[in-house]
């Protein structure tokens, strides 16, 4: 089966290992079917992001024979496809107005992760008149669990109430929300497979939710183990996270990081200098194991 499958980094830092696993993995996996790859830049939060982040988002991708098969598409461009996905949900009842704190607001519109302590929303607006598209707008989730198969972790299934409540498509600052943006430009680029971290997995249900209430296409999801430091804990910013420059200094060459993310996707018996082209052979989502995996210790 031919795959369309992304990567989809938002360019607020350096892409640090976590990141270049997954978009190896992605990668890989289209690959390995003959399909397409296309890279798409998350920028939709503007005060956080930057183009220059961005641009060595891609020379580090490029750097590992990573490149997406069509031209990058960049969020910030596309503020009239997300404006007509509101227009229709309101069209057929499903938004409504949010009057929460600014705070809060911000706190819900970026892409979430696992640890964040971020709570569902509590649907304290629902019943709200509505009031234009120049207030935050919410979408009425439906009651009940999602179901989907997952290609590491299998079967799964999750009310998204229960995990995220109704989500939050539009700020009132102007901005579009994480979750309008991925499920819209998928939808747009024929996007069949979504690999990414595991600290995106309990928002699967309630982007699925979304999908449906846009009439999209559902595309199959991975979600990889995370990428740890070698006692396991976090991977520290003053390290740049481990991106390719910080192994740089550390004498770690781009090959190496390449042997060492395969083996740890499970194409390699242990790692060893290679480039990405030579892992497509060996890549199966059988042999990618599906917990956390831990940096080398003189790499840390």
């Amino acid at each position: 089966m031919n795959l369309t499958g992304r990567f989809a980094p938002s360019p607020t830092g350096v892409l640090h290992l976590g990141n270049l696993r997954t978009a190896l993995a992605s990668w890989l996996s289209v690959r390995a079917s003959g399909g397409r790859w296309l890279v798409r830049m998350e920028d939709v939060d503007g005060p956080r992001c930057r183009r220059d982040l961005g641009e060595a988002q891609l020379r580090d991708l490029a750097a590992l024979g990573l490149e997406s098969d069509v031209p990058v598409l960049w969020q910030s461009d596309r503020g009239p496809a997300y404006r007509a996905a509101l227009a229709a949900l309101h069209a057929a009842g499903r938004l409504y107005p949010c009057a929460c704190s600014r705070r809060d607001l911000q706190q819900l519109a970026s892409a979430p992760h696992a640890g964040d302590g971020l709570r569902p929303y509590p649907g304290r607006c629902r019943g709200r008149a509505w009031e234009g598209f120049d207030r935050a707008l919410r979408l009425q989730l439906p009651a009940g669990a999602v179901a989907w198969t997952d290609r590491l972790l299998g079967p799964q299934a999750d009310d998204p109430a229960a995990l995220t409540g109704d989500p939050l498509l539009f700020r009132r600052d102007g901005c579009f929300a994480y979750h309008l943006a991925v499920v819209v430009d998928d939808g747009a680029q024929g996007v069949t497979e979504v690999v990414r971290g595991g600290d995106l997995r309990d928002v699967t249900a309630t982007q699925i939710r979304l999908q449906e209430a846009l009439g999209l296409p559902r595309p199959a999801y991975a979600h990889l183990g995370l990428v740890a430091a070698p006692d396991g804990g976090r991977l520290g910013k003053r390290t740049g996270a481990l991106g390719l420059a910080a192994l740089a200094e550390r004498g770690v060459a781009v090959p190496e990081v390449l042997g060492w993310l395969g083996w740890s996707l499970g194409c390699l018996d242990r790692p060893e200098p290679c480039t990405a082209a030579e892992l497509v052979a060996r890549f199966s989502w059988d042999r990618v194991p599906p917990g956390e995996v831990r940096v080398p210790g003189d790499w840390a």
